[in-house]
């Protein structure tokens, strides 16, 4: 008779290696080390993300960590959108009417905001807009203005809305069915400034704060609505106003807001597991009247900009929040072995770990190249003649330096090749201009751009110049990566203003690509491909040097971690974009950071001991 493995299979499965992608919490039995094995169960943790474009509080949220969407807020009454994209941020289409304090519901390409207020003076909103990704377009508006309320919650066709404050503090209740608001229950409470999540008939509301006065009495109490009738359920350990949430009716999140009688802002993070709430890991940053990807889960979770007393304008921080056995590092950029002189203007090419840097000015950068070997740098054969703005590419043994400014002379079109220990001069370009960027090899290189305001390209085979295609916008003091079949020029502009244009290059001709998130000049630049293109510091308008930092993923320019410092002209950069290095600044500095992507690694598996 056959036995019960036979007939239902083993309990535990039995292996002869540990699985390519376990779940959390799976068990199975390593026949070959003879190990009962566990995948770690998850960890909570938040980590840093990459910064929104543009710092503030009080805005309308939505969406996913992986695809979240913030809208308006203040300072002011914005009509910014911005898109994030697990990676960093983007600029979305604009609202029709800037506002804050607003509700919201929906994912990133099909989102709904709704009521909110406009100020000064105050002026109570019942405008509702929808968003397909691109654009907004104006719907039915609310039945009753207000603002503060229960932020909102469900899909762009089916949300829920509950609470607030239009000179009067309120506990109605609206629903929109795609077409039109219509009454519901009356939230049990009158409360205003609480987070909703989940659907129209699967919601859940908490904290949040009563009247008379705002912060007069911060609440944790929490309900859930199931379409027609709200009910009481456990309250949050620490009541509190302000707070972002996302998640289900059934397993939610709330983090960050205020409690009286300070009004401080907290880092507090909550998890509702539809029975009870329990503490979780903390924010990095205390805040209120934070954002988040409320249509997301709660073990995966983004929050991002808000109020700290030390910004009362608001921040620019994102966080991700994730309940996982994997580790998220964060990017981020860290301080670099100092460059043997202090200078600005000079080009750089090749990898992080194997990089290179030459010429530009002062005096003790003229001639200079120096070897980059992750952490050390190696003074190596002079540059014959010194420059500065030139165009930098190619390899650590196999480099290109060509036109650019002679020091203390007009701009030329000399060029020369490095070896690896000594520079060669090689046929000239045919342009004499400077400020002008490059991307590719020794062999097969490409120059674009330059001042005044030039649309030139050359291409570079590794013995002869030829023209390459004309650029869609001329400008010097631009940034390059890629190769010489898929190039990328982004930024520039000389005089400022900054640009804000990027170009992608197929070996013939520049088609215009998506714009920075900013107008920038004199930026470093970096990439080994032209969908992994990282742009730095620079120059905005009126001239101002940035810390910002942008991603070209291929498909739009995405914020990174700011650098520690503001840099301009600091165009001696190189590596890729998950991995790079930048030098220098102006008018002189030897400062050195170096840029390392986000990671995520899982936790490996442990053996169970078996008595």
């Amino acid at each position: 008779m056959a036995g019960y493995n036979e007939l239902k299979g083993l309990r535990v499965k039995y292996l002869s290696a540990d699985p390519a992608n376990p779940e959390d919490g799976q068990v199975w039995y390593n026949s070959t080390t003879g190990n009962l094995r566990v995948q770690g169960i998850g960890v909570a943790a938040w980590s840093s993300g990459a910064p929104t474009i543009n710092a503030r509080s009080e805005a309308s949220h939505g969406g996913t960590q992986t695809a979240a969407i913030i809208s308006g807020g203040s300072p002011g009454n914005l009509t910014s959108t911005e898109e994030y994209n697990g990676s960093g941020w983007s600029a979305g289409g604009a609202l029709n009417t800037g506002r804050l304090k607003h509700g919201g519901a929906g994912i990133q390409t099909a989102t709904l905001v709704f009521g909110g207020v406009t100020s000064p003076p105050n002026v109570y909103q019942t405008v509702n807009e929808s968003y397909d990704g691109t654009s907004w377009t104006e719907e039915a508006d609310l039945s009753t203005a207000r603002y503060n309320g229960g932020n909102g919650c469900g899909t762009q066709t089916s949300a829920l809305y509950s609470g607030g404050y239009n000179g009067s503090n309120l506990d109605n209740t609206e629903e929109w069915n795609g077409t039109s608001w219509t009454a519901g229950t009356a939230y049990p409470t009158i409360i205003r400034d609480f987070p909703l999540v989940g659907t129209q008939d699967a919601a859940l509301g908490f904290g949040g704060y009563t009247p008379p006065a705002p912060g007069s009495k911060t609440l944790g109490l929490a309900n859930s609505y199931d379409g027609s009738t709200w009910t009481s359920v456990t309250a949050m350990n620490t009541g509190r106003a302000n707070l972002t949430g996302g998640g289900i009716q059934t397993y939610a999140i709330g983090a960050g807001g205020y409690r009286t009688p300070t009004l401080a802002p907290t880092a507090n993070t909550e998890i509702w597991d539809g029975t009870s709430w329990t503490e979780s890991a903390d924010l990095a940053t205390a805040r209120r009247s934070l954002a988040g990807s409320k249509s997301g889960t709660a073990s995966a979770f983004l929050g991002c900009t808000g109020y700290t007393p030390g910004s009362p304008a608001g921040v620019s921080l994102t966080e991700e929040y994730n309940f996982s056995s994997s580790t998220v590092t964060a990017a981020a950029w860290s301080s670099g072995a100092n460059y043997p002189a202090a200078g600005y203007g000079g080009a750089g090419c090749g990898t992080s770990t194997a990089g290179l840097g030459f010429s530009g000015q002062p005096t003790a950068w003229n001639t200079l190249t120096c070897k980059f070997d992750g952490s050390t740098w190696t003074t190596s054969g002079a540059l014959p003649t010194g420059r500065r703005y030139m165009a930098g590419l190619g390899t650590q043994t196999a480099a290109l330096a060509a036109q650019g400014l002679a020091i203390g002379a007009p701009a030329v079109n000399t060029a020369y090749e490095f070896d690896g220990s000594a520079w060669t001069a090689v046929n000239s370009a045919s342009n004499s201009t400077g400020f002008i960027a490059g991307f590719g090899i020794q062999t097969a290189g490409v120059t674009c751009g330059g001042a005044p305001l030039s649309s030139a390209t050359e291409e570079y085979d590794g013995t002869d110049w030829s023209t390459g295609g004309t650029m869609n916008t001329g400008r010097g003091n631009l940034a390059s990566a890629g190769t010489q079949t898929a190039g990328i020029a982004y930024g520039g502009d000389n005089p400022p203003p900054g640009s804000s244009a990027s170009e992608t290059y197929d070996g013939s001709s520049w088609t215009t690509g998506p714009s920075l998130n900013r107008g920038v000049f004199a930026l470093g630049g970096t990439g080994a491909t032209n969908t992994a293109a990282l742009g730095m510091g620079g120059y905005t308008s009126p001239p101002t040097q940035i810390t910002g930092t942008e991603l070209y993923d291929g498909t739009s320019w995405v914020t990174q971690p700011n650098m520690a410092t503001a840099r301009g002209y600091n165009q001696l950069s190189f590596g890729t974009g998950a991995s790079a290095v930048t030098v220098g600044d102006f008018p002189s500095a030897n400062t050195v950071e170096i840029f390392t992507g986000e990671t995520v690694s899982t936790n490996p598996a442990s053996n169970l001991s078996v008595s």
